[in-house]
């Protein structure tokens, strides 16, 4: 009798798990349809998402909801699509309780359209916190810092994260009177946040170390322009880095001064990586024959991209050069520094008609 107690039992166990495993199967294949038909999602990619969330029983249409709400606001389906891909239980949320007040703090700082579309994208956990907490604080001392909404709306922009990721006023002050103390002026303080905020979250001492290797590498003052550019560009890259990226200038036959000469003019030429300085190199030195002393007088060469902006505005004033005769400089350097309007309104708009392979060949070279 035992053994038939227990056999009972364990039947009874097993057929409640296959009913709940069948009930959260066909409750996720109404999520998973959801966001294949809505949203545009693989079905293994639904499949995956749905099995992440609570249960979404018949006649919940809390995710539809959600989904209407993300586009009344300006986001596309892709936004939306990466939004729910890290964070499925926001599908779930409330939308007057738990979704519009926190967009309202986004549209407060001037953000609208595809501004907030992206923001909203990168900013998932950002829905599941409280406004009373870390974010108020935060974004009252990020106000204070910078001074106006709209340089908020921009350093948010630049890293969403920090409007609930870090208690800023407690991390950046340490920091923030460092560089003070070191004589930089409100504005540089501003300017770092604005480019790359997180090198005030990293330790004083390791900032300070920094600052004194910016002087040593560049040879830099602390009351020249450039320095603020050099601090920025030093934050992460460590001696090593900086040592295998000078000498691939010397390998191309660049002297000390001329390799010193380029980066006091332009530090942020070192943030690119080793393998992209070394092609611009080669491109500009072994193809173009230009030489290392223009180079290191011209230093925007190197922090432009060779794929997207070097090589398709080359190609196109080769073009050009065949055109005889053209009102449109063919210096290349002064090509390159264009803005990208400027350039299509100099060199490409107007020779389409003209020349239509200006156009076709602009066009193809810069996409790929």
């Amino acid at each position: 009798m035992l053994w038939l107690r227990q056999c009972r039992n364990n039947d009874i166990t097993y057929l409640f798990s296959l009913y709940y495993s069948t009930a959260a199967t066909s409750h996720n294949n109404l999520l998973a349809e959801i966001l294949v038909n809505s949203l545009g999602f693989s079905h293994d990619k639904a499949i995956s998402a749905s099995a992440k969330v609570t249960l979404l029983k018949p006649g919940n249409n809390k995710p539809q909801l959600v989904i209407n709400f993300f586009q009344q606001i300006g986001l596309d389906k892709t936004h939306i699509k990466s939004l729910v891909s890290c964070n499925p239980r926001l599908l779930f949320s409330d939308v007057d309780k738990t979704l519009k007040p926190k967009i309202k703090v986004f549209q407060e700082l001037g953000l609208s359209g595809s501004d907030l579309a992206k923001v909203i994208a990168k900013s998932g956990s950002f829905f599941f916190l409280s406004l009373d907490n870390s974010i108020r604080s935060n974004l009252d001392y990020f106000r204070n810092l910078l001074g106006s909404d709209d340089s908020v709306a921009k350093f948010i922009k630049r890293e969403p994260r920090f409007l609930w990721g870090i208690d800023a006023p407690k991390i950046m002050p340490p920091n923030i009177s460092l560089l003070q103390n070191l004589g930089f002026s409100s504005v540089d303080i501003q300017k770092l946040m604005l480019w790359n905020p997180r090198i005030f979250t990293q330790k004083a001492e390791r900032l300070k170390n920094t600052v004194d290797r910016v002087e040593k590498t560049f040879s830099l003052s602390r009351d020249c322009n450039m320095f603020i550019h050099g601090v920025y560009a030093l934050a992460w890259l460590d001696e090593s880095t900086v040592k295998k990226r000078l000498e691939i200038f010397r390998s191309f036959g660049w002297s000390d001064s001329e390799i010193f000469k380029l980066v006091q003019k332009l530090p942020l030429c070192l943030t690119r990586s080793e393998a992209k300085i070394r092609n611009t190199l080669n491109f500009l030195m072994k193809e173009l024959g230009y030489e290392s002393h223009y180079l290191a007088s011209h230093p925007t060469f190197m922090t432009c991209s060779l794929e997207k902006r070097i090589l398709p505005r080359h190609n196109v004033l080769k073009l050009l050069s065949q055109k005889e005769p053209t009102k449109c400089s063919l210096n290349l350097y002064t090509a390159v520094i264009c803005s990208e309007s400027k350039f299509l309104e100099r060199y490409v708009l107007p020779f389409k008609d003209e020349m239509p392979e200006v156009y076709d060949i602009y066009i193809k070279n810069r996409s790929q």
